[in-house]
């Protein structure tokens, strides 16, 4: 049979075609009108999908170049910092304050789970310089109350900083007023390939920075900004991406009949509809959630069924389907796999990988799993209340 490579790890997620097409064509030198033109809207358009007002920087790296942007020009070495952590991402966050000399303190909680409002109110003190957080936790599919961080912070001088690089366009955010530096990345929701990231800074954030005495260069976030305001970069842009962004927002436009951001809302209403059939789809069919109290949209994660490893799933689903999805990362690798929804997905997508996913655990636990228990529970999920499949827009 014809087998066709279909991703649904949580990043890099499927590319949108118009974006492909459009990196095809980006034949630009990045020192002329037509770049700028280009590159003006691409940092319009990121303000609207991110829901600010403030200034959004764009940089040629990976969400942890902007990660260690955000350290590197916000808090100085020996400045009290907490780190909201409760996995891989969370303890990403530690080891780059940590290399920057900042005193770091982590609020924690196990893989799996979320951490307390009590936690949070006993950690969090008016002497932290800032609180660094991820809205989405990708490595354990859990979702982190911003919000709720963002009230106890509020009035003080502690900055919050959140990597939202899978939480945009997967679950909504308040951000003018209430997150200092917000990051996100191009291979998320925005359906291009990796390689940018971006980040919206607060003018308080920006008043920081001139207090801040860390060695920078690349990543001088205040020499973006000058340069920015003019359509180019301090340094060599990254011009194909630049335009598969610029291809993605004005489909995301579309998908908001004119307005990004009402497409980012049409796109977090897919992933959150989309998550919540899948939940009710592997539990259905006898698996667990590692993530229960608070799932994610971006992702799923799955326990592995006892004697089954989660690392042979992944390799079955890829071998015989040619659906790729996460395995969990670390220690957490054979325990638990990753099913992603934000992006370029929709219904039949994941009808499909949930019928493949049958198929691998009926073969490697015969007699444990049931045909059908999955798909039956997707559809019965998405019909009951509502009119409509969710998906995003045809392009067309």
């Amino acid at each position: 049979m014809l087998r066709k490579t279909r991703l649904f790890t949580p990043g890099p997620t499927p590319l949108l075609p118009a974006a492909q097409l459009a990196m095809a064509a980006a034949d630009l030198h990045h020192r002329t009108p037509e770049f700028r033109a280009m590159f003006t809207r691409v940092s319009e358009g990121l303000k609207e999908f991110i829901g600010t007002k403030e200034d959004v920087i764009v940089l040629a790296s990976s969400g942890t170049g902007a990660m260690e942007a955000s350290v590197a020009n916000l808090v100085n070495a020996g400045d009290a910092v907490a780190v909201i952590t409760a996995g891989k991402f969370g303890e990403r966050w530690v080891g780059i304050c940590r290399a920057f000399g900042c005193n770091v303190r982590a609020i924690a909680a196990e893989y799996g789970k979320t951490i307390s409002r009590e936690a949070l109110r006993d950690a969090i003190t008016p002497e932290l310089r800032a609180v660094f957080m991820q809205a989405t936790e990708s490595s354990t599919g859990v979702r982190h109350d911003v919000a709720a961080v963002a009230e106890m912070i509020a009035g003080s001088d502690t900055l919050l900083v959140v990597d939202a690089i899978t939480g945009l366009g997967t679950t909504a955010l308040d951000v003018d007023g209430k997150i200092d530096l917000l990051i996100g990345g191009s291979q998320k929701a925005l359906m291009c390939p990796p390689g940018l990231s971006f980040c919206s800074v607060s003018e308080r954030a920006w008043a920081r920075m001139a207090e801040c005495r860390q060695p920078r260069y690349y990543f001088d976030l205040r020499r973006e900004r000058k340069v920015q305001a003019k359509g180019e970069s301090a340094f060599t842009p990254a011009v194909a991406l630049v335009a598969a962004m610029d291809a993605a927002l004005t489909y995301v436009g579309k998908m908001g009949e004119g307005s990004v951001a009402r497409g980012r809302e049409a796109l977090v209403e897919n992933a959150e509809r989309l998550a919540e059939i899948t939940r009710a789809a592997v539990v259905a069919g006898g698996l667990e959630l590692f993530a229960p109290e608070s799932p994610a949209a971006a992702m799923t994660a799955v326990r592995a069924p006892a004697g089954v490893s989660a690392t042979e799933i992944v390799k079955r689903l890829k071998a015989e389907f040619g659906g790729i999805v996460s395995d969990g990362q670390g220690e957490m690798k054979g325990s638990m796999f990753r099913i992603a929804h934000l992006g370029y997905f929709d219904y039949l997508d994941t009808l499909g990988l949930l019928g493949a996913l049958e198929q691998v655990l009926v073969a490697l636990a015969p007699g444990k799993f049931e045909l059908g228990k999955m798909v039956g529970a997707a559809q019965r999920s998405l019909v009951s209340g509502r009119d409509s499949a969710p998906g995003v827009a045809d392009e067309a």
